[in-house]
């Protein structure tokens, strides 16, 4: 048995950490993370006091969309490592109580996948294309896209080929959607499961949960109207089918779904007891910064997760989304959205730090699991001013520049010294780094005892101590305008401070933590751990 021992249900309230591996830590000098750039931080990890790991990709790819375009589900790239390095590695964060997570992409792969390169070579009706999307184009020769779908990331989500017919990619042309309809793609998927449970991964986060299943008539939409793509019924059957894989595995396998649905009731239809266990609470990460607003996802949350007797799992920044110290730094729309992320609009870093901490505190003391994105714990902000050259996010180029994408939240971590590449390796960094994170590094925070990387050692270390922020509920204070409070049971009050002035704190015996200086009252954009 490993460090892990046998803690049945601990996905239910873990902290997770996510390691974008490109960007983590290089361990070999060619400027890329990699498997021993994380094996060499695994203490850094274990004192930060997470329970698990989750990586995104590290199949072979030719890294179009940074690893999501998926060329072989069964191996590692190499420039990430081997396949006995991976193995390793989940060996040696077990022997240190970390769990480990990898990500799988069912909705599609990339277009050097056998399978799709076998597609192109077949012929129209032919076994191999109904693996995917291939259709016939509309109009007198064909030469318009069979429906009006358009990609995630801009333009089209039709590609011609040679021979006149089209396939399907919501994402980049070189990420082909699967037909799950057919059953080589459902057989070979519960066999890559087993594959990589059986060398020890603890589960599973799943890419574009939502996507799977398409409505086979292709019909038009309206804009913004993703129905017949996102949400359909057949999911269930998969999932259910992939709960019975998990559970036949020791050790409390599991499965977390990224979905981005507009309605939090039927995301929480996947977590049915004999589907998914949890799903990433995208409204908690887009919310603005505003009491009523958090308090209102914060109820719509757990009210949906109860019905289906599931833990939420709280979210405040990934590797898809502007990092929320430069969010909550902005003057008016401190929230999220894809259709606009806002790049260039002033940013009060300060403001956004101080409202970050806060946030921290408030994440780690709501009911159910945690998802901590490489970097938040550093206070990293989005790096937006990314020369173009070297931006390599398909979403950049498919929209032609109108959209930055996602290289700002993706940029390589600063770990130690003065100047880039700030320990991350000894080879430069896939992405510049700016110069002004030398006070950012792990290094220089993990010696001061106000930054952002203590506090949040000290609030996932206390969160793992305190019964109250275990299993359980929470019940809402009245505290006056702009002011987000609750208790937990036993003998616990959160209190954070929207409002634009002090605020006097209800009685307590003890202050357990704060994200700022507290002397007497609250101050604004700060939150408190109390012991009452």
């Amino acid at each position: 048995m490993t460090a892990l021992g046998q803690s049945a249900g601990w996905w239910r309230s873990a902290a997770i950490y996510q390691v974008y591996i490109r960007s983590f830590a290089d361990g070999n000098g060619d400027g890329i993370g990699d498997l021993a750039g994380v094996r060499a931080r695994l203490d850094y990890l274990a004192e930060l006091g997470i329970d698990a790991i989750w990586f995104t990709p590290w199949y072979p790819s030719p890294m179009d969309d940074g690893g999501y375009d998926v060329a072989d589900f069964r191996e590692i790239d190499p420039l990430f490592g081997t396949l006995a390095e991976a193995e390793d590695l989940i060996a040696a964060a077990h022997a240190k109580g970390i769990r480990v997570i990898i990500d799988i992409v069912p909705n599609h792969c990339s277009d050097e996948h056998r399978w799709f390169k076998e597609a192109l070579a077949a012929e129209p009706g032919s076994p191999e294309r109904q693996r995917f999307w291939f259709r016939p184009g509309r109009g007198p020769d064909g030469s318009e896209p069979p429906n009006n779908w358009k990609s995630r990331f801009g333009g089209s989500a039709w590609t011609r080929v040679p021979d006149g017919e089209w396939y399907l990619h919501l994402y980049s042309s070189r990420q082909p959607d699967f037909n799950w309809d057919n059953q080589d793609i459902r057989a070979d998927f519960e066999d890559v499961l087993r594959f990589w449970f059986d060398r020890g991964v603890d589960g599973f986060r799943i890419d574009v949960a939502d996507g799977l299943v398409k409505d086979p008539r292709l019909p038009d939409v309206d804009p913004g109207d993703e129905t017949p793509f996102s949400d359909q019924e057949g999911l269930h059957e998969i999932y259910r089918s992939w709960r019975k894989i998990a559970d036949s595995y020791p050790g409390d396998r599991v499965m977390v779904g990224e979905m981005w649905l507009p309605d939090m009731s039927r995301a929480a239809r996947y977590l049915r007891r004999d589907e998914l266990h949890a799903a990433f609470n995208f409204d908690f990460l887009v919310c603005p910064w505003d009491s009523e607003r958090f308090r209102d996802v914060i109820e719509r949350t757990l009210a949906a997760h109860d019905e289906v007797g599931a833990p939420a799992a709280w979210v405040l920044s990934n590797h898809d989304v502007t990092r929320h110290v430069t969010r909550y730094g902005r003057e008016g729309d401190t929230g999220f959205a894809f259709a606009d992320r806002l790049h260039g609009t002033p940013v009060d870093r300060e403001l956004g730090t101080r409202r970050a901490r806060a946030a921290a505190l408030l994440t780690m003391a709501l009911p159910g699991g945690l998802y901590v994105y490489q970097g938040e714990e550093l206070g990293l902000w989005e790096i937006e001013d990314i020369p173009d050259g070297l931006r390599q996010d398909p979403v950049w180029t498919r929209t032609n520049g109108a959209d930055p994408g996602r290289d700002g939240c993706r940029v390589p971590l600063p770990w130690s010294g003065d100047a880039p590449p700030f320990g991350f390796g000894t080879g430069g960094t896939w992405l510049p780094q700016p110069e002004e994170w030398r006070s950012s590094t792990a290094e220089a925070q993990a010696a001061d005892p106000a930054s952002m990387l203590r506090l949040y050692r000290a609030g996932l270390r206390l969160r793992s101590e305190l019964p109250a922020l275990g299993p359980g509920g929470l019940e809402w204070l009245t505290q006056g305008d702009g002011v987000l409070a609750f208790t937990r049971e036993p003998d616990f009050t959160f209190v954070l401070n929207f409002s634009d002035k002090p605020v006097a704190l209800p009685p307590h015996r003890e202050v357990l933590m704060a994200s700022g200086p507290v002397e007497g009252e609250l101050p604004t954009d700060t939150a408190v751990w109390l012991r009452t």
